[in-house]
């Protein structure tokens, strides 16, 4: 009886351990996970006394040969000095421990670090503006890309296993939990991403499923990891406990560096950090056509090598002479010893973009986009030698009907404010033919420059003089002192867990490209007219009363020159 007396407080104490989810870790069965010995008790004392978790001090030496090289609970020194080199990446979250794990990800601005002025949150008006409140026309079955009821089966893994209603792990319920009886509501955030893609956009303006799917793609546990074919650099594509998956671009530079001036743009590093801002600044612009995108800190050890069954991603690994973590993959280029990726200690940086429906459930095609460059050292592509170039395009399908040639203006900005080059092709969702938007795929190489403003980019908007009425007024907005773009995006990129994305010289850079770009629309206009250079697609008084209103804009035939009177 006395033994038990003794022994009721540590067990009622491992218990509640239990009970709170410290004993029941996601990582408890991880494939690299140690055995449960004594060493695991002291271990869970130490953490109680205020260690460091064990999960986060992966042993770092394990390719070594040397003995010494792995760390025990005894040795408190090597953990503490690994402990504090694991922070340094950590110094940029906007804010530590339990209000980190609820930080919002994207939704209400009131939750950022910073008050804009006069204590309003400038995202949370720009949202209310009647220019983002134009509701798209009625969705038919045609306009969706699944239809919930019938295209659902598509997604047997998914759809049989119920794992993500209860991801404590409750597997006994969810293994008999009937397929039949769940609800589009209960689906994984990746499906319900998946099904509400329509023809106008990939996600909706204040849809649930967006701040939800970047919480996972930040928290989700990684399952399995495997090197992208393709591609000139380095991706990962991730898969997650839930079945998702998302496409890991790790950090190849630091914030602050800028692309040297004799660098092509074809050879410039792919950014983490770009890949971010790049589907802040789509959701601002209201075009809503980038994949959700999160930054997330990967273990290197836990996280890629230990889950990997890709062999010859598996043998890159190493350990630099700075004793830190090191890989470096399988590529085109950038993928050697000289160019390794390696962490802190084994700690990177990385973005995780949300894949889209598989092809084999959702067809893209992929376009050639008109003004590519020529990836060419000496030559120049044909859109940079002839001025009349846009009048041809114009008479090409699919660029002679519909809002293909607004879809590519509207790109023509986005890479713009981003100093992207790297445009040499577009998809699209099969399924919607012609008639719906270009998906801003691959936006890497944005974010390269803020010293200097590559003009060619406008080329197709000087050349072609047409731009959407929303995508004009909501420019013309995003110029104004209350809804500075820079402010904006400042306020918009402290919800992501890797803070600050962009230094301050990047987001001026944008105030300075879009007044640039008004001014090219200006020019146009006072050229042509507003009308011919305007495209009315608005449904409701969204303008500006000051802005001349077309009463009828009458659509010209293929062929047919512009003219003022075209009213």
């Amino acid at each position: 009886m006395h033994i038990m007396i003794d022994l009721l407080p540590k067990l009622e104490k491992r218990a509640a351990g239990a009970d709170s989810g410290d004993g029941g870790c996601q990582c408890a069965h991880h494939p690299g996970a140690e055995s449960q010995g004594w060493g695991k008790q002291r271990a869970r004392s130490a953490a109680e006394a205020g260690w460091p978790n064990k999960h986060t001090l992966r042993i770092l030496q394990d390719f070594s040969n040397e003995p010494s090289s792995n760390l025990t609970s005894h040795s408190l020194e090597k953990i503490t000095a690994a402990a504090d080199r694991a922070e340094s990446f950590r110094r940029m979250r906007p804010s530590a421990g339990k209000a980190e794990e609820h930080k919002p990800l994207i939704g209400d601005a009131s939750g950022g670090r910073t008050v804009p002025a006069h204590g309003v949150s400038r995202l949370a008006a720009l949202f209310e503006h009647p220019l983002y409140k134009v509701d798209l026309p009625p969705l038919t079955d045609d306009d969706t890309l699944f239809n919930v009821n019938n295209d659902i089966r598509f997604y047997p893994r998914a759809a049989g296993n119920q794992g993500w209603h209860n991801e404590e792990g409750n597997e006994e319920e969810d293994e008999f939990s009937p397929t039949g009886e769940v609800t589009a509501e209960s689906y994984p955030n990746w499906l319900r991403f998946h099904i509400g893609i329509n023809r106008y956009e990939l996600y909706s303006r204040h849809s649930p499923v967006l701040d939800a799917l970047l919480k996972d793609l930040v928290t989700q546990r990684v399952t399995s990891v495997a090197m992208k074919s393709g591609g000139t650099q380095l991706k990962l594509i991730m898969t997650f406990q839930n079945y998702g998956q998302a496409l890991f671009k790790p950090m190849k530079q630091t914030r602050e560096q800028e692309t040297p001036p004799d660098f092509f743009y074809f050879s410039d590093f792919e950014r983490h950090n770009a890949e971010i801002a790049a589907f802040h600044l789509d959701r601002i612009l209201d075009f809503r056509r980038v994949p959700p995108v999160a930054g997330r800190l990967v273990n290197m050890t836990r996280e890629i090598r230990d889950v990997t069954r890709d062999k010859k991603l598996w043998r890159t690994f190493f350990i630099s002479p700075a004793n830190n973590v090191c890989f470096y993959g399988e590529c085109s280029y950038y993928c050697s010893t000289e160019h390794a990726l390696c962490g802190k200690p084994d700690q990177i940086e990385g973005s995780l973009a949300a894949f889209l429906p598989d092809l084999n459930l959702a067809k893209r095609k992929t376009w050639r986009n008109p003004w590519r460059r020529s990836y060419h050292k000496r030559k120049k592509a044909e859109w940079e030698v002839d001025p009349d170039y846009c009048d041809e395009v114009k008479q090409t399908p699919p660029y002679d009907r519909g809002t293909r040639l607004l879809d590519i203006m509207d790109m023509t900005i986005f890479d713009f404010l981003m100093g992207n080059m790297d445009r040499h092709h577009y998809e699209t969702f099969e399924k919607f033919g012609n008639d719906t938007f270009i998906i801003h795929l691959d936006n890497g190489r944005g974010f390269g420059k803020h010293s200097h403003d590559e003009l060619s980019i406008l080329v197709p908007l000087s050349q072609c003089c047409r731009v959407r009425k929303s995508t004009y007024l909501r420019l013309q907005l995003l110029a104004k002192e209350d809804y500075q773009l820079s402010s904006l995006m400042e306020e918009s990129l402290l919800r992501d867990r890797l803070s600050p994305i962009l230094i301050q010289r990047h987001l001026q850079a944008m105030d300075r490209r879009l007044r640039l770009v008004l001014q090219v629309l200006a020019g146009c206009i006072e050229k042509e007219g507003y009308v011919n250079v305007v495209e009315e697609d608005l449904n409701g008084d969204t303008s500006n009363p000051q802005e001349p209103r077309p009463q009828v804009v009458r659509t010209r035939l293929k062929g047919e020159r512009k003219t003022t009177s075209d009213t």
